[in-house]
């Protein structure tokens, strides 16, 4: 556990330190929450949708969770690199302990950049349902993260090269991000979409989202808590296997 502790610290410290790092993983969150939520807000209006900034504001800090947490990934090329890697794994702990503080530190760090998101996003209209349902919608990033952390230290471990791993991650994750309904309601989509998007994670968590802030969503928000739980630990068991098998 103390192996956990310190490396999920360590990438806590790293994140709280970097300050343009923090600026600049809010760029791309708040350029789509900007551009597509007075965009595109009167065309969803007139089209009965509601407010669009309220359906919007879920997604966009469902986002900024998904590609700070993705990203965290290329830390561990980094640290193989540097050495620092091969440092933490002949250490006498389990690889298993390592991967897992690895990923509580990014979900951590991508719940933090969610919640930033999400106090910029009340400067431009947004106005959630209660502010008590945080707790909830803390829960939603928190296993939203869970599973992008592992799931970009899993492709990491196979990975070596450092330039590689941003292409495969955007190649994996916009597609992920605009068939989750981030951006436009699934309801009113083709069918393929909707299939498409029922199976993937980020629909889940940013139908919890939606549930927590605005009080709407798609499924019941037990069915999208289990869902996640289910994917993170499909890919968290995939991860420890490739993690296991990596070399320093």
């Amino acid at each position: 556990m103390s192996t956990i502790y310190i490396l999920w610290l360590r990438q806590l410290k790293k994140y709280i330190r970097s300050t343009p790092r923090i600026i600049g993983s809010l760029g791309q969150p708040l350029l789509f929450l900007l551009v597509f939520g007075f965009g595109f807000g009167s065309i969803f209006e007139k089209a009965g949708g509601g407010n669009y900034i309220q359906f919007l504001v879920p997604g966009i800090v469902a986002m900024a969770v998904v590609f700070t947490a993705i990203f965290g990934g290329i830390e561990l090329i980094w640290d193989r690199q540097f050495g620092f890697l091969k440092e933490t794994m002949v250490a006498p702990v389990s690889r298993f302990n390592i991967m897992l503080g690895r990923t509580f530190g990014g979900a951590s760090v991508s719940v933090l950049q969610g919640i930033a998101v999400l106090l910029i996003s009340f400067l431009i209209g947004f106005k959630m349902q209660h502010i008590l349902m945080i707790f909830p919608a803390v829960i939603f990033m928190f296993l939203t993260a869970f599973f992008f952390t592992a799931l970009g230290t899993a492709i990491a471990s196979k990975l070596t090269d450092m330039q590689a791993f941003p292409i495969i991650m955007n190649f994996l994750v916009m597609p992920l991000f605009f068939l989750s309904g981030s951006i436009f309601p699934l309801d009113t989509a083709p069918k393929v979409l909707q299939v498409l998007g029922k199976i993937d994670p980020l629909f889940y968590g940013i139908d919890g989202l939606r549930f927590a802030f605005i009080g709407t969503s798609h499924f019941n928000p037990w069915i999208d808590l289990l869902v996640l739980v289910g994917f993170s630990l499909m890919v968290l068991l995939a991860g420890k296997h490739l993690f296991e098998k990596m070399e320093a």
